[in-house]
């Protein structure tokens, strides 16, 4: 799929944080300490998300699982609005 930028989002991680990132916003949310970065998406279902990543102390890369929705909702956000436009999620 080519990315046009209007329906892609992004994961990135910044010390103990994650962002999505996606229009103009970036829900952050706490991760492990010893994840260094996420290497990629392999699966994007409507707020699931399934990533490798890459941690501290481990010697491979590690199948992670990120349910966006229960993050959302607690934010007050309509999760299915929110996530409806996103086709594809790309690391950052």
């Amino acid at each position: 799929m080519v990315s046009d930028g209007a329906h892609t989002a992004r994961l990135s991680c910044d010390g103990p944080y994650t962002c999505f990132s996606f229009g103009s916003h970036c829900i952050r949310f706490r991760t492990s300490r010893n994840l260094r970065r996420y290497l990629n998406v392999k699966t994007w279902d409507r707020g699931y998300i399934v990533v490798e990543a890459e941690y501290d102390g481990q010697n491979g890369p590690v199948e992670e699982y990120i349910d966006l929705v229960p993050i959302l909702e607690n934010l007050y956000l309509d999760a299915e609005a929110v996530l409806a436009p996103i086709e594809e999620v790309l690391v950052a």
